[in-house]
C-alpha cells in the first residue's frame, strides 16, 4: 500500500505490466502525429490529476494515443480534453477551460481526474485482461482519497463496469443487482463500515468525439451531471 497519492502516481509511471499497451505507446510516441512531430511524448503511463484530497474524483477509460499519451496529463492535448476541460471551468471546478500541456497552469477545485487503464490503448480499446492488470493502481487510489471522497462522475460504460468492482473493495457497498449505467443516472453507495461517509455515484455519456461531435453529449449535458457531482461532493 503506498503512503501518498504522490508515491503512488511515482510507481505508476514506471510500469510495463502490458506488452501490448508498452508497445504501443511507445511506437506513437516514435511515429508521432505531424503535427506534433517536433514534441517528445511522455509514452509512459499517464498518473491521476488533481489535488491528493479531492472530494470528486471522475473516471474515464484510457489515455488517448497522442493527446494523455503525448503531454503526460489526463485528458490534456486532444478533443476530448477540450470539451471536459471546458466544462469543468464553466461549473467552476477548474481554474481555465483548456489544458494544453502539463505546464499550462491548470488547475483543479476539490477534483482528481483518473482512469481504469494508464496507458494508451490501440483503438482506444484496452483488453479484459489489461483493465484488470492495472486495476490495482485505481483501487490503492480509491484507498488514499477515501477519507476526503464524497461524489464520483464516471465518464462512460467501460469506466462503470471497471470501477463498481473496486468500489466494493475499496469500502462502499455496491447493491445487487450492481446498478447500469446511462447519461444521468445517480446513485448513493453506503459505506461498508460505520464510521465511513455515503458516495455519490453519476453516470454521463463519455467525451469522445464520437458523442460530442454528434450531439450525443452536449456542454449543457454533461455540465449538469458535473454541477450535481459538485454538489453532492460539497465542492464551494
Amino acid at each position: 500500500m503506498y503512503r501518498t497519492l504522490a508515491d503512488l502516481d511515482t510507481a505508476l509511471i514506471d510500469c510495463r505490466a502490458c506488452p501490448r499497451l508498452v508497445a504501443w505507446r511507445e511506437q506513437v510516441a516514435r511515429d508521432k502525429r505531424a503535427a506534433f512531430r517536433d514534441q517528445t511524448y511522455w509514452a509512459r503511463p499517464v498518473p491521476g490529476f488533481g489535488p491528493p484530497d479531492a472530494r470528486l474524483l471522475i473516471v474515464g477509460l484510457a489515455p488517448a494515443a497522442h493527446g494523455a499519451n503525448r503531454t503526460g496529463r489526463m485528458f490534456t492535448g486532444d478533443r476530448s480534453g477540450d470539451f471536459l476541460y471546458a466544462a469543468l471551468h464553466a461549473v467552476g471546478l477548474a481554474n481555465q477551460p483548456t489544458a494544453t500541456t502539463i505546464d499550462d497552469g491548470l488547475q483543479l477545485f476539490g477534483t482528481r481526474i483518473t482512469a481504469p487503464v494508464h496507458c494508451a490503448p490501440p483503438d482506444n480499446k484496452p483488453t479484459p485482461t489489461e483493465r484488470d492488470t492495472c486495476r490495482h493502481w485505481l483501487t490503492s487510489e480509491l484507498h488514499l482519497l477515501t477519507p476526503t471522497l464524497r461524489a464520483v462522475v464516471v465518464l462512460g460504460a467501460f469506466g462503470w463496469q471497471s470501477l463498481l468492482p473496486i468500489l466494493a473493495t475499496a469500502g462502499w457497498t455496491v447493491p445487487r443487482p450492481r446498478p447500469t449505467f446511462g447519461h444521468g443516472v445517480h446513485h448513493t453507495l453506503l459505506p461498508a463500515v460505520s464510521n465511513g461517509s455515503p458516495l455519490r455515484l453519476f453516470g454521463s455519456y463519455h467525451v469522445s468525439q464520437q458523442n460530442t461531435f454528434t450531439g450525443r453529449l452536449t456542454p449543457a449535458m454533461l455540465e449538469t451531471v458535473l454541477t450535481q457531482a459538485k454538489q453532492a461532493a460539497g465542492i464551494p
